[in-house]
C-alpha cells in the first residue's frame, strides 16, 4: 500500500483536493496526452522513454507540452511518496494543465483469459497516446461481460492487433516469439520495445486464423510486465506460462533491475 498523491500544475496534494476547470477540453473531449510509468522502490523505470513518447504524442496532437515542468512535478510527487512500489500517471490537457497521479498497483490474476473484440483503429490517431480511451475501456468491459479477463482486439478484416492497454506476444511452436507489427496501427509500447530487445521477438502480421496454432502467449505492459495468457476465446493454451513466456518474464525483470 502507498499513500495516493496528486500534483496539478506543480502543487502536490491529496487526490481528492486536486482539481482542474470543468471547461478543460481534456475533460470535455478527451483532448490531451498521457503516460503511465512503473515505480520500483521510488525509482521510475524508463522515464526518459515515456517522456519522449509523450512529447511525440503531443506533437502529433498539436498540443504544447513542457516536459521540464512535468518532470519537476514527478520529482516532487516521488520525493513526497518515498521508496514506494507504485505507478505514476502523467497527463497534459488541452486546457494547458499538467497532472501527475501516484497510484497503487492493482492486483492482477496469475494468468489471463482473453476474448476477441472487434475494433477498427483510427488512422489519424496513430502514434498518439491520447486521453480518448473510451473505446479501449469498453473493449475490456465487453471481455469481462463474457467471463474473460481482458480483450484481444481484432479488426473487422481479421487482423489481430493488441489488448486495450497491452501488447500481444505469442509463439507458434517454432521456438520464436512473435508480435503484431506497428504498421497495423498499434501503439509503440515501451514494454514491447524491451521485450523485443531481450527476446528477439519478431513482428509478424497476425490473423484470427493464426490463433488456433498458438502454443503460448502473453500480454506486456508497463504495469503487467509479462503476463501469461491461459486461454483465447474457448481455446486453452497448453503451456501457461510457456518456456518462451517464462524466459521473457525473467529477462524483462532483469533488465528493469539493471536499469534501476
Amino acid at each position: 500500500m502507498c499513500a495516493l498523491l496528486a500534483c496539478v500544475d506543480g502543487v502536490v496534494t491529496e487526490p481528492a483536493q486536486a482539481h482542474i476547470p470543468v471547461t478543460d477540453e481534456g475533460l470535455l473531449r478527451g483532448d490531451g496526452v498521457f503516460e503511465v510509468v512503473r515505480v520500483y522502490g521510488g525509482r521510475p523505470f524508463a522515464m526518459d522513454e515515456h517522456a519522449r513518447r509523450m512529447a511525440g504524442s503531443a506533437a502529433n496532437l498539436r498540443l504544447e507540452i513542457d516536459l521540464g515542468a512535468l518532470q519537476s512535478d514527478v520529482d516532487a510527487v516521488l520525493a513526497e511518496a518515498g521508496p514506494v512500489d507504485a505507478a505514476i500517471r502523467m497527463l497534459v490537457t488541452r486546457g494547458g494543465h499538467r497532472i501527475v497521479l501516484l497510484e497503487e498497483l492493482k492486483d492482477l490474476p496469475e494468468t489471463l483469459a482473453l476474448a476477441l473484440v472487434t475494433y477498427a483503429p483510427t488512422r489519424i490517431m496513430d502514434g498518439i497516446k491520447s486521453l480518448s480511451y473510451g473505446a479501449n475501456m469498453l473493449a475490456s468491459r465487453l471481455a469481462r461481460e463474457r467471463g474473460c479477463d481482458e480483450a484481444l482486439l481484432v479488426t473487422p478484416h481479421g487482423r489481430v492487433l493488441e489488448a486495450p492497454t497491452c501488447s500481444f506476444f505469442y509463439a507458434l511452436g517454432d521456438g520464436q516469439l512473435y508480435t503484431p507489427p506497428l504498421g497495423d496501427h498499434i501503439l509503440d509500447s515501451i514494454t514491447r520495445r524491451h521485450v523485443i530487445a531481450v527476446t528477439d521477438a519478431q513482428e509478424r502480421v497476425t490473423t484470427k486464423d493464426d490463433l488456433a496454432a498458438i502454443t503460448e502467449a502473453f500480454l506486456a505492459s508497463t504495469l503487467r510486465e509479462v503476463h501469461p495468457v491461459a486461454s483465447i476465446e474457448e481455446r486453452e493454451l497448453a503451456a501457461v506460462p510457456g518456456p518462451l513466456s517464462a524466459a521473457a518474464a525473467t529477462a524483462v525483470a532483469e533488465r528493469i533491475r539493471a536499469s534501476l
